[in-house]
């Protein structure tokens, strides 16, 4: 029996999940929850709904997972507590520094309902997450440095889009290439913030809309630009649409580290990625971690989880014969 599968939000990463729900056999979309006027939204899975936003909780019995595809920085933090009530959720919740408290919330919601919340999921946080986690626990004496980009990212570029006077916007985070060589070379540096990356926004301003305040006001936005050095490039609609129309993006997860007697084995542990579509591939990976939480409701397991809590094996679909035969 197919995992049935509601999408909550239909934008880019929306989409992403019904694309990806069309490569998973064992799973189904039973439909699309929009905030927008349902008549206006078309998706590209004949005979599925869509269906208003408000509307969501009639489908109670009728979804196994919820997938949650609204923005982290205004959406994610109402919409999968709310909606943790009533079901199984996934979101891809990215602001670092406020996963413990959205962590809290959801579990307690969860709880309440019944229900598993699986948070953050994504490559980062989420496949990144991991391989920082592994990393760690193999070489316990060393360092880790994070990489993102160059790419366009999603949650950085949302939350440019909700500053008043913005019509459109792109935010690209490019690594600084002296740190990113220093660190392959297991150099070790210490680095700030500053100095890892550079963030560079493209941004269309509305019509009378005060091009300085906007500036001001992305360059000093705690926890997405205030600690970086930041560029605020402001272009038209259509060279927007002509250059920066793709969401390409990817990283680095880079641990050096020491074994031996006296340390004097030096490690490098890198894990990367290189993404055509960010949010394809986020919506991906929020798919199989849909199919976790089906398993882990079945099994009567309710509360907020994260990357970390999740067995490998109840990602995938194949048995667990399959998977010792052909991936361990």
């Amino acid at each position: 029996m197919s995992i049935r599968i509601g999408i909550y939000g239909y934008g880019n990463l929306g989409r992403g999940v019904e694309a990806a729900v069309r490569q998973n056999k064992d799973t189904e979309l039973v439909a699309v929850f929009s905030r927008r006027n349902p008549d206006s939204v078309k998706i590209a899975t004949e005979g599925v709904p869509v269906v208003a936003a408000d509307s969501v909780k009639d489908y109670k019995d009728k979804i196994d997972v919820l997938i949650i595809c609204g923005g982290s920085a205004t959406d994610l933090p109402v919409q999968t507590p709310e909606l943790a009530k009533t079901f199984n959720v996934i979101d891809s919740f990215d602001t670092h520094a406020n996963i413990p408290t959205h962590f809290a919330n959801v579990d307690a919601a969860a709880k309440e309902g019944g229900n598993v919340g699986i948070i953050s999921v994504g490559w980062d946080p989420g496949m990144f997450s991991l391989n920082r986690l592994y990393a760690n626990a193999i070489l316990t004496d060393g360092v880790d440095y994070t990489f993102w980009g160059k790419g366009v990212s999603q949650g950085h570029s949302d939350a440019v889009r909700r500053i008043d006077g913005v019509a459109d916007a792109r935010q690209y985070t490019v690594p600084v290439p002296e740190a990113l060589e220093s660190v392959r070379n297991g150099e070790n540096p210490e680095l700030t913030t500053r100095q890892k990356h550079t963030r560079v926004c493209y941004v269309v301003a509305e019509e009378g809309a005060d091009k300085a305040v906007i500036e001001e006001q992305i360059k000093t936005m705690p926890n997405y630009f205030s600690d970086y050095d930041t560029t605020v490039n402001f272009i038209t609609a259509e060279e927007m649409a002509r250059d920066h129309s793709g969401l390409p993006h990817g990283g680095l997860v880079i641990r050096s580290g020491k074994t031996g007697l006296n340390s004097e084995h030096n490690h490098i542990i890198e894990y990367s990625l290189k993404l055509d579509s960010n949010p394809e591939f986020t919506a991906s990976v929020l798919l199989a971690y849909a199919r976790a939480a089906h398993k882990l409701s079945q099994e009567g397991v309710s509360g907020c989880k994260t990357v970390f809590d999740i067995p490998p094996a109840y990602l995938i679909s194949l048995s667990h014969e399959e998977i010792i035969s052909h991936l361990l």
